[in-house]
């Protein structure tokens, strides 16, 4: 994986020049800031519990911008997920695949973010991450058990992914760049 931020540099270009607010919400320990520094660093690092939010910039590409904002998923945190929606042009969507007892609660917390006014339309990218844990579900029944299938009014990505080694998130942030250049011709 060695190879992650100059593929990253390439599929970025796509965007042509142009910044992209993006949004990484899912519940904790679903690996959101393994994930951020991972695609910022090309790096693993040890993280601890967000209390609060990080944010980074990631330009992979000269002239291309990714703002991620990576909220903290803790139940006393997640009613202020709704504080960061605004202007938001791309959901990435964390879940942890081995995490059977919480996919319900994932569910749950994905249908109130998309069923908020300032999330209408915005991209959703799902990272099933922890796929190489024994226990985890595959990406395409993650999908299900989340009513990715039902959802008919935006578009929707999912990637199976392991963010220690980076496994899936060149793909999943390929995706990510062509659903957001997409939203934003929409918009304009």
């Amino acid at each position: 994986m060695g190879n992650l931020a100059s593929k990253l540099k390439g599929l970025l270009s796509s965007l042509g020049g142009s910044e992209a607010r993006i949004l990484m919400l899912g519940l904790d320990a679903a690996g959101k800031t393994t994930i951020l520094y991972k695609l910022k660093l090309n790096e693993t690092v040890s993280s601890i519990p967000t209390i609060g939010f990080n944010v980074e910039t990631v330009t992979p590409v000269k002239g291309v911008t990714f703002t991620v904002w990576d909220v903290g998923g803790q139940d006393k945190i997640r009613p202020l997920w709704k504080h960061y929606f605004n202007n938001t042009e791309g959901l990435v969507y964390v879940v942890d695949s081995s995490d059977r007892a919480r996919i319900n609660e994932s569910r749950d917390e994905l249908k109130w973010i998309l069923d908020s006014d300032e999330m209408r339309g915005v991209p959703v990218v799902v990272l099933s991450n922890k796929q190489d844990l024994p226990n985890a579900l595959p990406p395409g029944e993650v999908g299900s058990r989340l009513g990715l299938n039902q959802m008919r009014t935006r578009d929707w990505y999912i990637q199976g992914t392991c963010a220690t080694n980076g496994d899936g998130l060149f793909e999943g942030m390929q995706e990510l760049a062509r659903l957001v250049k997409e939203f934003k011709k929409t918009r304009r």
